[in-house]
């Protein structure tokens, strides 16, 4: 709305306007009267011109305005309201009653509007004749103007929920009438002004001044894809009925005449889309999400639907040959339109474009086209019959096919598709579409990168992992692994269940700190160590000793390890630790016991004794050996985690396996934050009398 500054200098926001409009030279009178011909709406100009407060005039027969008005009835008043339902707008002049007795000449323009029920309002808009007698050229601009561009009239209550409009607003907006009443007018009109124009109205609903003349950029439910300009005019209005003020307004599309706008809203809009893109399109490290993230950032304010494929390369720094077939891996797909358009969009997974199609057009430039959706292009790009059919009638009457380019590779395609229902794509639209594609290929490229790098380190991971744990009569083992999500990469987990001489046998569990292929690789390296050192250095302590010289000599900065020997003789077991959580005891009668010792150094930090706690295993007792990954999460403490796995660990007694299964399910995240093991095993003593295999 426009603001006044010293001098007469006006500045602009989102609204400006119109100098010299009928209403600011014109006092306009605004009221309604329903189908049983009582006033139902009473503007600020009605009370001025006829000398009522709504108070006094609301809800009483609209004949008390005429000055031919005799108990109620007008004849006047009747033709009036009879005339303005049968033709939609008519204007006449009548002699009008102020509250006071007098009368006098007043001009009447008249239309009907439609609300809830089967009701409909007839609204005037009413003016002294001696007023508009020195306006008589606006005036007549304003009734030709109704002939040749009609003006939408609306109400709106206080909440601007459309309560009443005619059927040129209708038009406008592109919608029934009955699709709009009750809605809000956000939901029907769509502005990029940060939301001015609802506070706008929300002013002159709370009792502000009118605004007159004001120019507004917008589009429309009912037309998403076409931009408007409208001059409107609101005014508060009172109701009948002791209800809330409400608003009245007047709207007339003026969208030819105000181009420079028109084009101001369309560039806001554009720069809104990149916007949405760029926050929206490449929020993680999988492929198939952000080409997804692609298709819903480009529907429904770009396009009715959109296509992202892959080609597929033997080799990527070979080159387009356009008499070669083009084979491409469709990945994600979206449309809004009704069928068959879903299944051609999404109907398919491997795409063949025959030599010579407009995709080979397109890939030879390495720029955007836009083609129409014609008979040459059905023949030259898609020689599938089936395919061709579902194109022809899916609706789709223009294309815009855009590359993914990244690194100077042709990484895939972008097709951005509208119905005949839009505006066929213009070269700023081209130019968008370019930049939707080249945000999405630098994504789609980085998570195609990184997928492969974690495809490589989660198979070395596995297969540096044990295939089969060694087996004891007396130590009944399950085992979990469980890699963290995408978003963290492989990380450095591992375990162990190893034979030793004299019938002891060896739990290690460890934890290389960082991801990806270093943590798997020194993982792998420690493990095989481990497993190697245990059968000349059976004593845990020993055994850290020399693998922490072993980690240091190979550079594995950070590593931590538990290892826990047991002798099923004896059932004692010895217990050291290298940086590692404590492992916890499941004792037969559901206590759960923390191993707590002398927690050391982690491995590679070097020139620190390890020393071993000795503790006693009862028949049946239960270990539990795992990783961080499993008690710690984020916003979650530790020592909550820890209390979490022993609750879980000392519940009713189960098999090792629906053990192991139930932990996992209660304490690790979906998807999981880091990489998890879990080692559980069940201890026996050596019957008397019996002794122990000896390795």
């Amino acid at each position: 709305m426009p603001s006044d500054r010293p001098g007469g200098e006006r500045t602009h926001g989102p609204f400006r306007s119109e100098p010299g409009t009928l209403l600011e030279h014109v006092s306009v009178a605004v009221f309604g009267i329903d189908d049983d011909g009582l006033v139902c709406h009473w503007g600020p100009g009605a009370r001025d011109l006829f000398g009522y407060e709504p108070a006094a005039v609301l809800s009483k027969p609209g004949a008390l305005l005429f000055a031919d008005e005799s108990g109620g009835v007008s004849a006047s008043c009747e033709r009036m309201l009879e005339r303005g339902r049968a033709e939609g707008y008519w204007r006449a002049g009548l002699t009008a009653r102020h509250r006071d007795g007098t009368a006098f000449a007043c001009g009447f323009r008249v239309f009907p509007v439609a609300g809830a029920g089967a009701g409909s309002v007839v609204m005037g808009l009413a003016s002294r004749s001696d007023e508009l007698d020195r306006v008589k050229t606006n005036l007549a601009f304003l009734d030709a103007l109704f002939e040749t561009c009609p003006i939408g009239l609306v109400m709106l209550d206080p909440e601007l929920r459309y309560v009443h409009l005619n059927q040129a607003l209708a038009d406008m907006d592109g919608l029934p009438i009955e699709a709009h009443l009750g809605r809000r007018t956000d939901e029907v009109m769509i502005t990029s002004d940060a939301g001015a124009y609802a506070r706008m109205l929300r002013a002159v609903a709370g009792g502000g001044r009118p605004v007159v003349g004001a120019l507004v950029g917008l589009r429309t439910a009912g037309h998403p894809d076409r931009d408007q300009v409208r001059s409107v005019s609101f005014f508060p209005l009172s109701q009948a009925a002791g209800t809330r003020p409400g608003v009245g307004g007047l709207m007339v599309d003026v969208t030819d005449r105000e181009q420079a706008i028109l084009e101001a809203t369309a560039g806001r809009r554009r720069l809104a889309l990149l916007d949405r893109a760029a926050s929206r399109i490449g929020t993680t490290l999988d492929v198939g999400r952000t080409a997804r993230e692609l298709v819903d950032t480009a529907m429904p304010d770009f396009c009715d639907g959109v296509v992202v494929e892959v080609v597929e390369w033997r080799d990527e720094t070979e080159r387009i040959d356009p008499d070669l077939p083009l084979v491409t891996r469709r990945i994600a797909s979206g449309t809004v339109l009704p069928p068959p358009a879903p299944e051609l969009v999404g109907g398919v997974d491997t795409v063949t474009y025959p030599a010579g199609s407009v995709i080979h057009d397109m890939l030879r430039t390495g720029r955007p086209i836009s083609a129409d959706v014609d008979a040459e292009f059905v023949a030259r790009t898609v020689p599938l019959e089936s395919r061709a059919r579902l194109l022809a009638e899916s609706g789709l009457a223009c294309i815009v096919i855009a590359p993914l380019i990244a690194r100077d590779t042709v990484q895939g395609i972008a097709m951005f598709g509208r119905s005949a229902a839009r505006p066929a794509f213009t070269q700023d639209d081209l130019s968008l579409a370019g930049e939707l594609a080249s945000r999405a290929a630098i994504c789609l490229d980085n998570a195609r990168l990184y997928s492969r790098v974690t495809d490589i380190a989660l198979t070395l991971q596995r297969a540096l992992l044990p295939s089969a744990l060694a087996t004891s009569p007396y130590v009944e083992a399950a085992h979990r692994y469980v890699p963290g999500s995408k978003i963290t990469e492989v990380g450095g987990d591992w375990y162990d269940v190893i034979d030793l001489p004299g019938g002891l046998v060896a739990l290690v569990v460890g934890d290389v700190m960082g991801h990806g292929v270093p943590a798997a690789a020194s993982m792998g390296r420690l493990r095989i160590t481990t497993k190697a050192l245990a059968r000349y250095a059976p004593e845990p302590d020993q055994l850290l000793t020399r693998l922490d010289e072993c980690a240091h000599e190979a550079g594995i900065e950070l590593a931590t390890c538990l290892c826990l020997v047991y002798d099923p003789e004896t059932g004692r077991a010895r217990v050291a630790c290298a940086g590692h959580p404590p492992p916890l005891l499941l004792h037969p009668d559901g206590r759960v016991e923390t191993i707590d010792g002398n927690v050391g150094v982690p491995l590679g930090v070097g020139g620190f004794p390890y020393t071993a706690i000795e503790v006693e295993l009862p028949e049946d007792a239960v270990l539990a050996l795992y990783t961080d990954g499993l008690v710690e999460a984020r916003g979650r403490d530790i020592e909550a985690g820890l209390d979490a796995l022993r609750a879980e660990l000392g519940r009713a007694p189960e098999p090792l396996e629906a053990i192991a299964d139930r932990i996992l399910a209660t304490l690790l995240p979906d998807p999981p934050a880091d990489d998890t093991v879990l080692l559980l095993a069940r201890v026996r003593r050596v019957p008397p009398g019996e002794r122990p295999d000896a390795g």
